[in-house]
């Protein structure tokens, strides 16, 4: 395994990361392909094994019981002080009035839900799903700011938005003296690349951490063009994000299994190796449901592709509409 900083920080993270949207037993039918404890054990003991070290999840991931099952896991194989446990705050977890959102009602209230559903004092990253646009800024920025200063939250970070809102977050925090942004959890693949426009330069600058999520683009990057698995036929949010593009993505697919021919990997490993090699990556978060999936995300860390290589594997790319801000 290889370990990095996370963005301006002295925090040590593997360069893979366990997604854990995968586990849970929720009721809502959001994720009806995740997995619940007896089959989310493994999975995770695995991954530490491997050398993982950083998990995110989400308060909103099947009704929270990804963060109650992810928990009770890492509790039972891992020394808490060597994990780096990630979760978000923003999508409505119940009907009526302060149910979602940013406010420092919702903030202080579910990060306390958080803990209690994680089995543990703190986290080590707490981050803002979304945008909230009926909270000034200024307020969801002290109250996070808060929960650090609690000892609730060891970092915040923030995930998909505009690179203006991003740099607006943290500039009010430095007016104020508050906790700032150190990472970006954003939608980065080789089948959507539009954040190299504003949103990764900007972290290159500011030295934010990014930690792209769905970085095999729901598992268009691991199979051949045409292919499908059991959670894409489900994946309600996958297709929404990817399917009005699939007339150029095919074209990104297809230079994808080239190059897995040409060095004998598997798909992923040659997608995960493409978005590693990308400045200011941390680490991707990789969701998968089965253990030879975050074995082969591990060894996409052996793969180093040459400019040219990277070169061919984006040449095919086309300008897609803007989307992520507002998918889980």
């Amino acid at each position: 395994m290889e370990y990095t900083k996370l963005g301006n920080t002295g925090l040590d993270v593997s360069r893979i990361c366990l997604g854990c949207m995968s586990f849970g037993v929720g009721e809502r039918g959001d994720f009806p392909w995740a997995l619940n404890e007896e089959y989310s054990r493994p999975m995770i003991k695995r991954a530490l094994e491997l050398g993982i070290n950083f998990f995110d999840t989400a308060n909103i991931y099947s009704d929270g019981t990804s963060e109650e099952i992810t928990g009770r896991i890492l509790k039972d194989y891992a020394n808490r002080d060597e994990i780096v446990l990630a979760t978000k705050v923003y999508f409505r977890v119940r009907k009526g009035p302060n149910g979602a959102g940013l406010s420092r009602k919702a903030i202080l209230s579910e990060i306390d839900k958080s803990l209690k559903r994680l089995g543990t004092d703190y986290v080590d990253l707490y981050q803002i799903h979304r945008w909230d646009y009926d909270t000034p800024i200024e307020e969801t920025m002290e109250a996070l700011h808060d929960v650090v200063k609690a000892g609730k939250a060891r970092y915040i970070g923030a995930s998909s938005m505009y690179a203006w809102q991003l740099m607006k977050a943290n500039h009010v925090a430095v007016q104020n003296g508050w906790t700032k942004f150190v990472s970006m959890q954003n939608h980065l693949n080789l089948l959507y690349r539009e954040e190299e426009r504003e949103m990764i330069p900007l972290c290159q600058e500011e030295n934010i951490g990014i930690i792209p999520w769905s970085p095999l683009a729901a598992g268009r990057l691991a199979r051949p063009w045409g292919e499908s698995d059991n959670r894409s036929k489900v994946d309600e949010i996958g297709n929404a994000i990817y399917s009005a593009t699939a007339d150029s993505d095919c074209r990104v697919v297809e230079r994808v299994a080239q190059m897995a021919e040409k060095y004998s990997v598997p798909m992923s490993q040659i997608a995960l190796a493409w978005l590693l090699q990308k400045e200011p990556v941390a680490a991707p978060i990789v969701g998968t449901t089965e253990i030879s999936h975050i074995e082969q995300a591990v060894d996409a860390l052996s793969i180093k592709l040459t400019p040219e290589e990277m070169v061919l594997l984006e040449e095919p790319y086309v300008p897609h509409p803007v989307l992520g801000m507002f998918q889980n």
